[in-house]
């Protein structure tokens, strides 16, 4: 009779008493997905402004909105950069930072259109994906945030927003100012042509102006009176370009003449070209540069003019912790890859057309790449971070398989719904490794060893930009 009563009782009760317990991990992958257009929009809207370096007003104005509705306490204008913030959640520890960069990148511009289809007037875009960097960033700060609440779990969820990433070290500066000495890890992720979240270091680097000063004099009626700025310029280049061959193989130098005069008849008396060197260790870096400031020395000297430097920027290599990576990659094939629609698949199809042999095939978007430890040639001023506190990172396929970055082809996909998928797959990916975090003690002990020991025990910060203020107006 007891048993029959029991079942009874049962059966009186509400469905809602009978069923399982929610799966927390579930419930946070379904909060980010109801928010996806919300993320989209807020993606498409920094993609349409394309605020360069230092100058993202409205772009850092949108993302501090969001967080400020959704009860984060928001710290504008830190380390002296008016459109740097931190944005936090949460009390007691651990405390991980999330990254969020929203600046663009001048001198291109792209519709959102498969072909190549420049907007008029608009001269700069989102090339890179920080658009979807930032909209991403702040999508998985926010998850973290109801995650910590609805669990009770003792932590801060803090998100960075961190400017002028395009050759303004904008977080460089950041940790400089100290903003990280009480972070215990960092997490960032960046728009790519695939997914992955291998253990991927970085070049370090350093750019500087290069401004020479000469004389004016009318280039046909007085040119023995006249001392050509250009031709410092172009003597320079030449030197550089020679010392190419005898530098170690995996440095890299670039340029661009940003001035060089206006008229043929008219010597030039100012002109100016920003240089940019790399190298995969900080002190190749300082030993390349050294030469480089001798031929802008000997390019003055030989052309009867002078020359003075700015250093802008400066970022120290990618400190890989493997602990962080592994996790991350498995994270990351949880959450799994992208899938497009038919309308997605023509946009794609239009821009893997336009490739000239491509390092990708069609699909690879649906794929999780495999994890390795390897070399990127690019430079980035997370590195800086990762020197402050444990930093892990993931690329996500908000782009066309085979995509370039900082190309027509990215910054036309950074602003439609390719891209905004990425987005998703990266703030699901940022939040179940935050949750990671926070329950996970063994990890958090083991990435710490690991960190302790890339740096070495007399590591002291060093930032290769020296302790010049912030070039609020390097692209002005």
């Amino acid at each position: 009779m007891i048993r029959y009563a029991l079942v009874f009782a049962l059966a009186a009760l509400p469905t809602s008493a009978l069923a399982q317990p929610a799966d927390p991990m579930a419930e946070i992958i379904e909060l980010i997905d109801a928010r996806a257009d919300q993320s989209a929009d807020t993606a498409r809207k920094l993609w349409e402004w394309a605020e360069l370096g230092y100058q993202e007003e409205k772009s850092s104005g949108l993302l501090k909105q969001s967080l400020s509705a959704n009860g984060f306490t928001i710290t504008s204008g830190v380390a002296d950069i008016p459109t740097a913030f931190m944005a936090e959640y949460g009390e007691g520890g651990p405390v991980i930072a999330i990254l969020a960069e929203y600046d663009a990148l001048p001198g291109i511009n792209q519709d959102a259109v498969s072909i190549r289809s420049p907007i008029e007037g608009k001269g700069a875009a989102h090339a890179c994906g920080h658009n979807l960097f930032g909209a991403g960033s702040v999508e998985a700060a926010i998850a973290v945030s109801k995650w910590l609440k609805k669990s009770g779990t003792p932590g801060r969820v803090r998100l960075y927003g961190t400017p002028a990433e395009e050759g303004g070290s904008g977080k460089v500066y950041m940790v400089r100012a100290g903003l990280f000495e009480d972070v215990d890890f960092a997490l960032h992720w960046h728009a790519a042509d695939r997914n992955s979240a291998a253990a991927r270091t970085t070049l370090a680097n350093r750019s500087a102006k290069f401004r020479f000063r000469g004389v004016s004099a009318h280039a046909a009626g007085a040119p023995e009176k006249a001392r050509s700025a250009l031709d410092g310029v172009e003597s320079f280049n030449m030197m550089v370009n020679m010392m190419r061959e005898h530098v170690p193989q995996q440095s890299r130098i670039h340029y661009v003449i940003t001035e060089g005069g206006v008229a043929p008849n008219v010597v030039p008396d100012f002109a100016e070209v920003f240089y940019y060197v790399r190298h995969p260790a900080p002190d190749g870096v300082d030993e390349i540069w050294a030469r480089v400031e001798d031929a802008a020395r000997g390019a003055a000297l030989g052309t009867g003019t002078t020359v003075d430097w700015e250093v802008i920027h400066g970022n120290n290599p990618l400190l890989v912790n493997e602990p962080l990576a592994k996790m991350m990659d498995s994270k990351l094939r949880q959450i799994g890859g992208i899938t497009y629609t038919a309308e997605e698949q023509a946009f794609a199809d239009g821009i893997y057309a336009s490739f000239d042999k491509p390092n990708l095939k069609p699909g690879s978007q649906e794929e999780i790449q495999p994890y390795a430890v390897s070399l990127g040639y690019g430079s980035t001023d997370v590195g800086d971070v990762s020197y402050a506190t444990p930093t892990v990172g993931l690329n996500t396929a908000t782009w066309v398989p085979g995509t370039s970055a900082h190309s027509w082809q990215s910054s036309a996909a950074s602003g439609m719904s390719i891209g905004f998928k990425g987005v998703q797959v990266a703030a699901k990916t940022l939040t179940l490794a935050a949750i990671e975090l926070y329950t996970n003690p063994e990890l958090r002990a083991e990435a710490k060893v690991e960190f302790d020991k890339a740096r070495g025990p007399d590591y002291q910060y060093k930032s290769l930009l020296g302790d010049r203020d912030p070039p609020l107006d390097y692209r002005k």
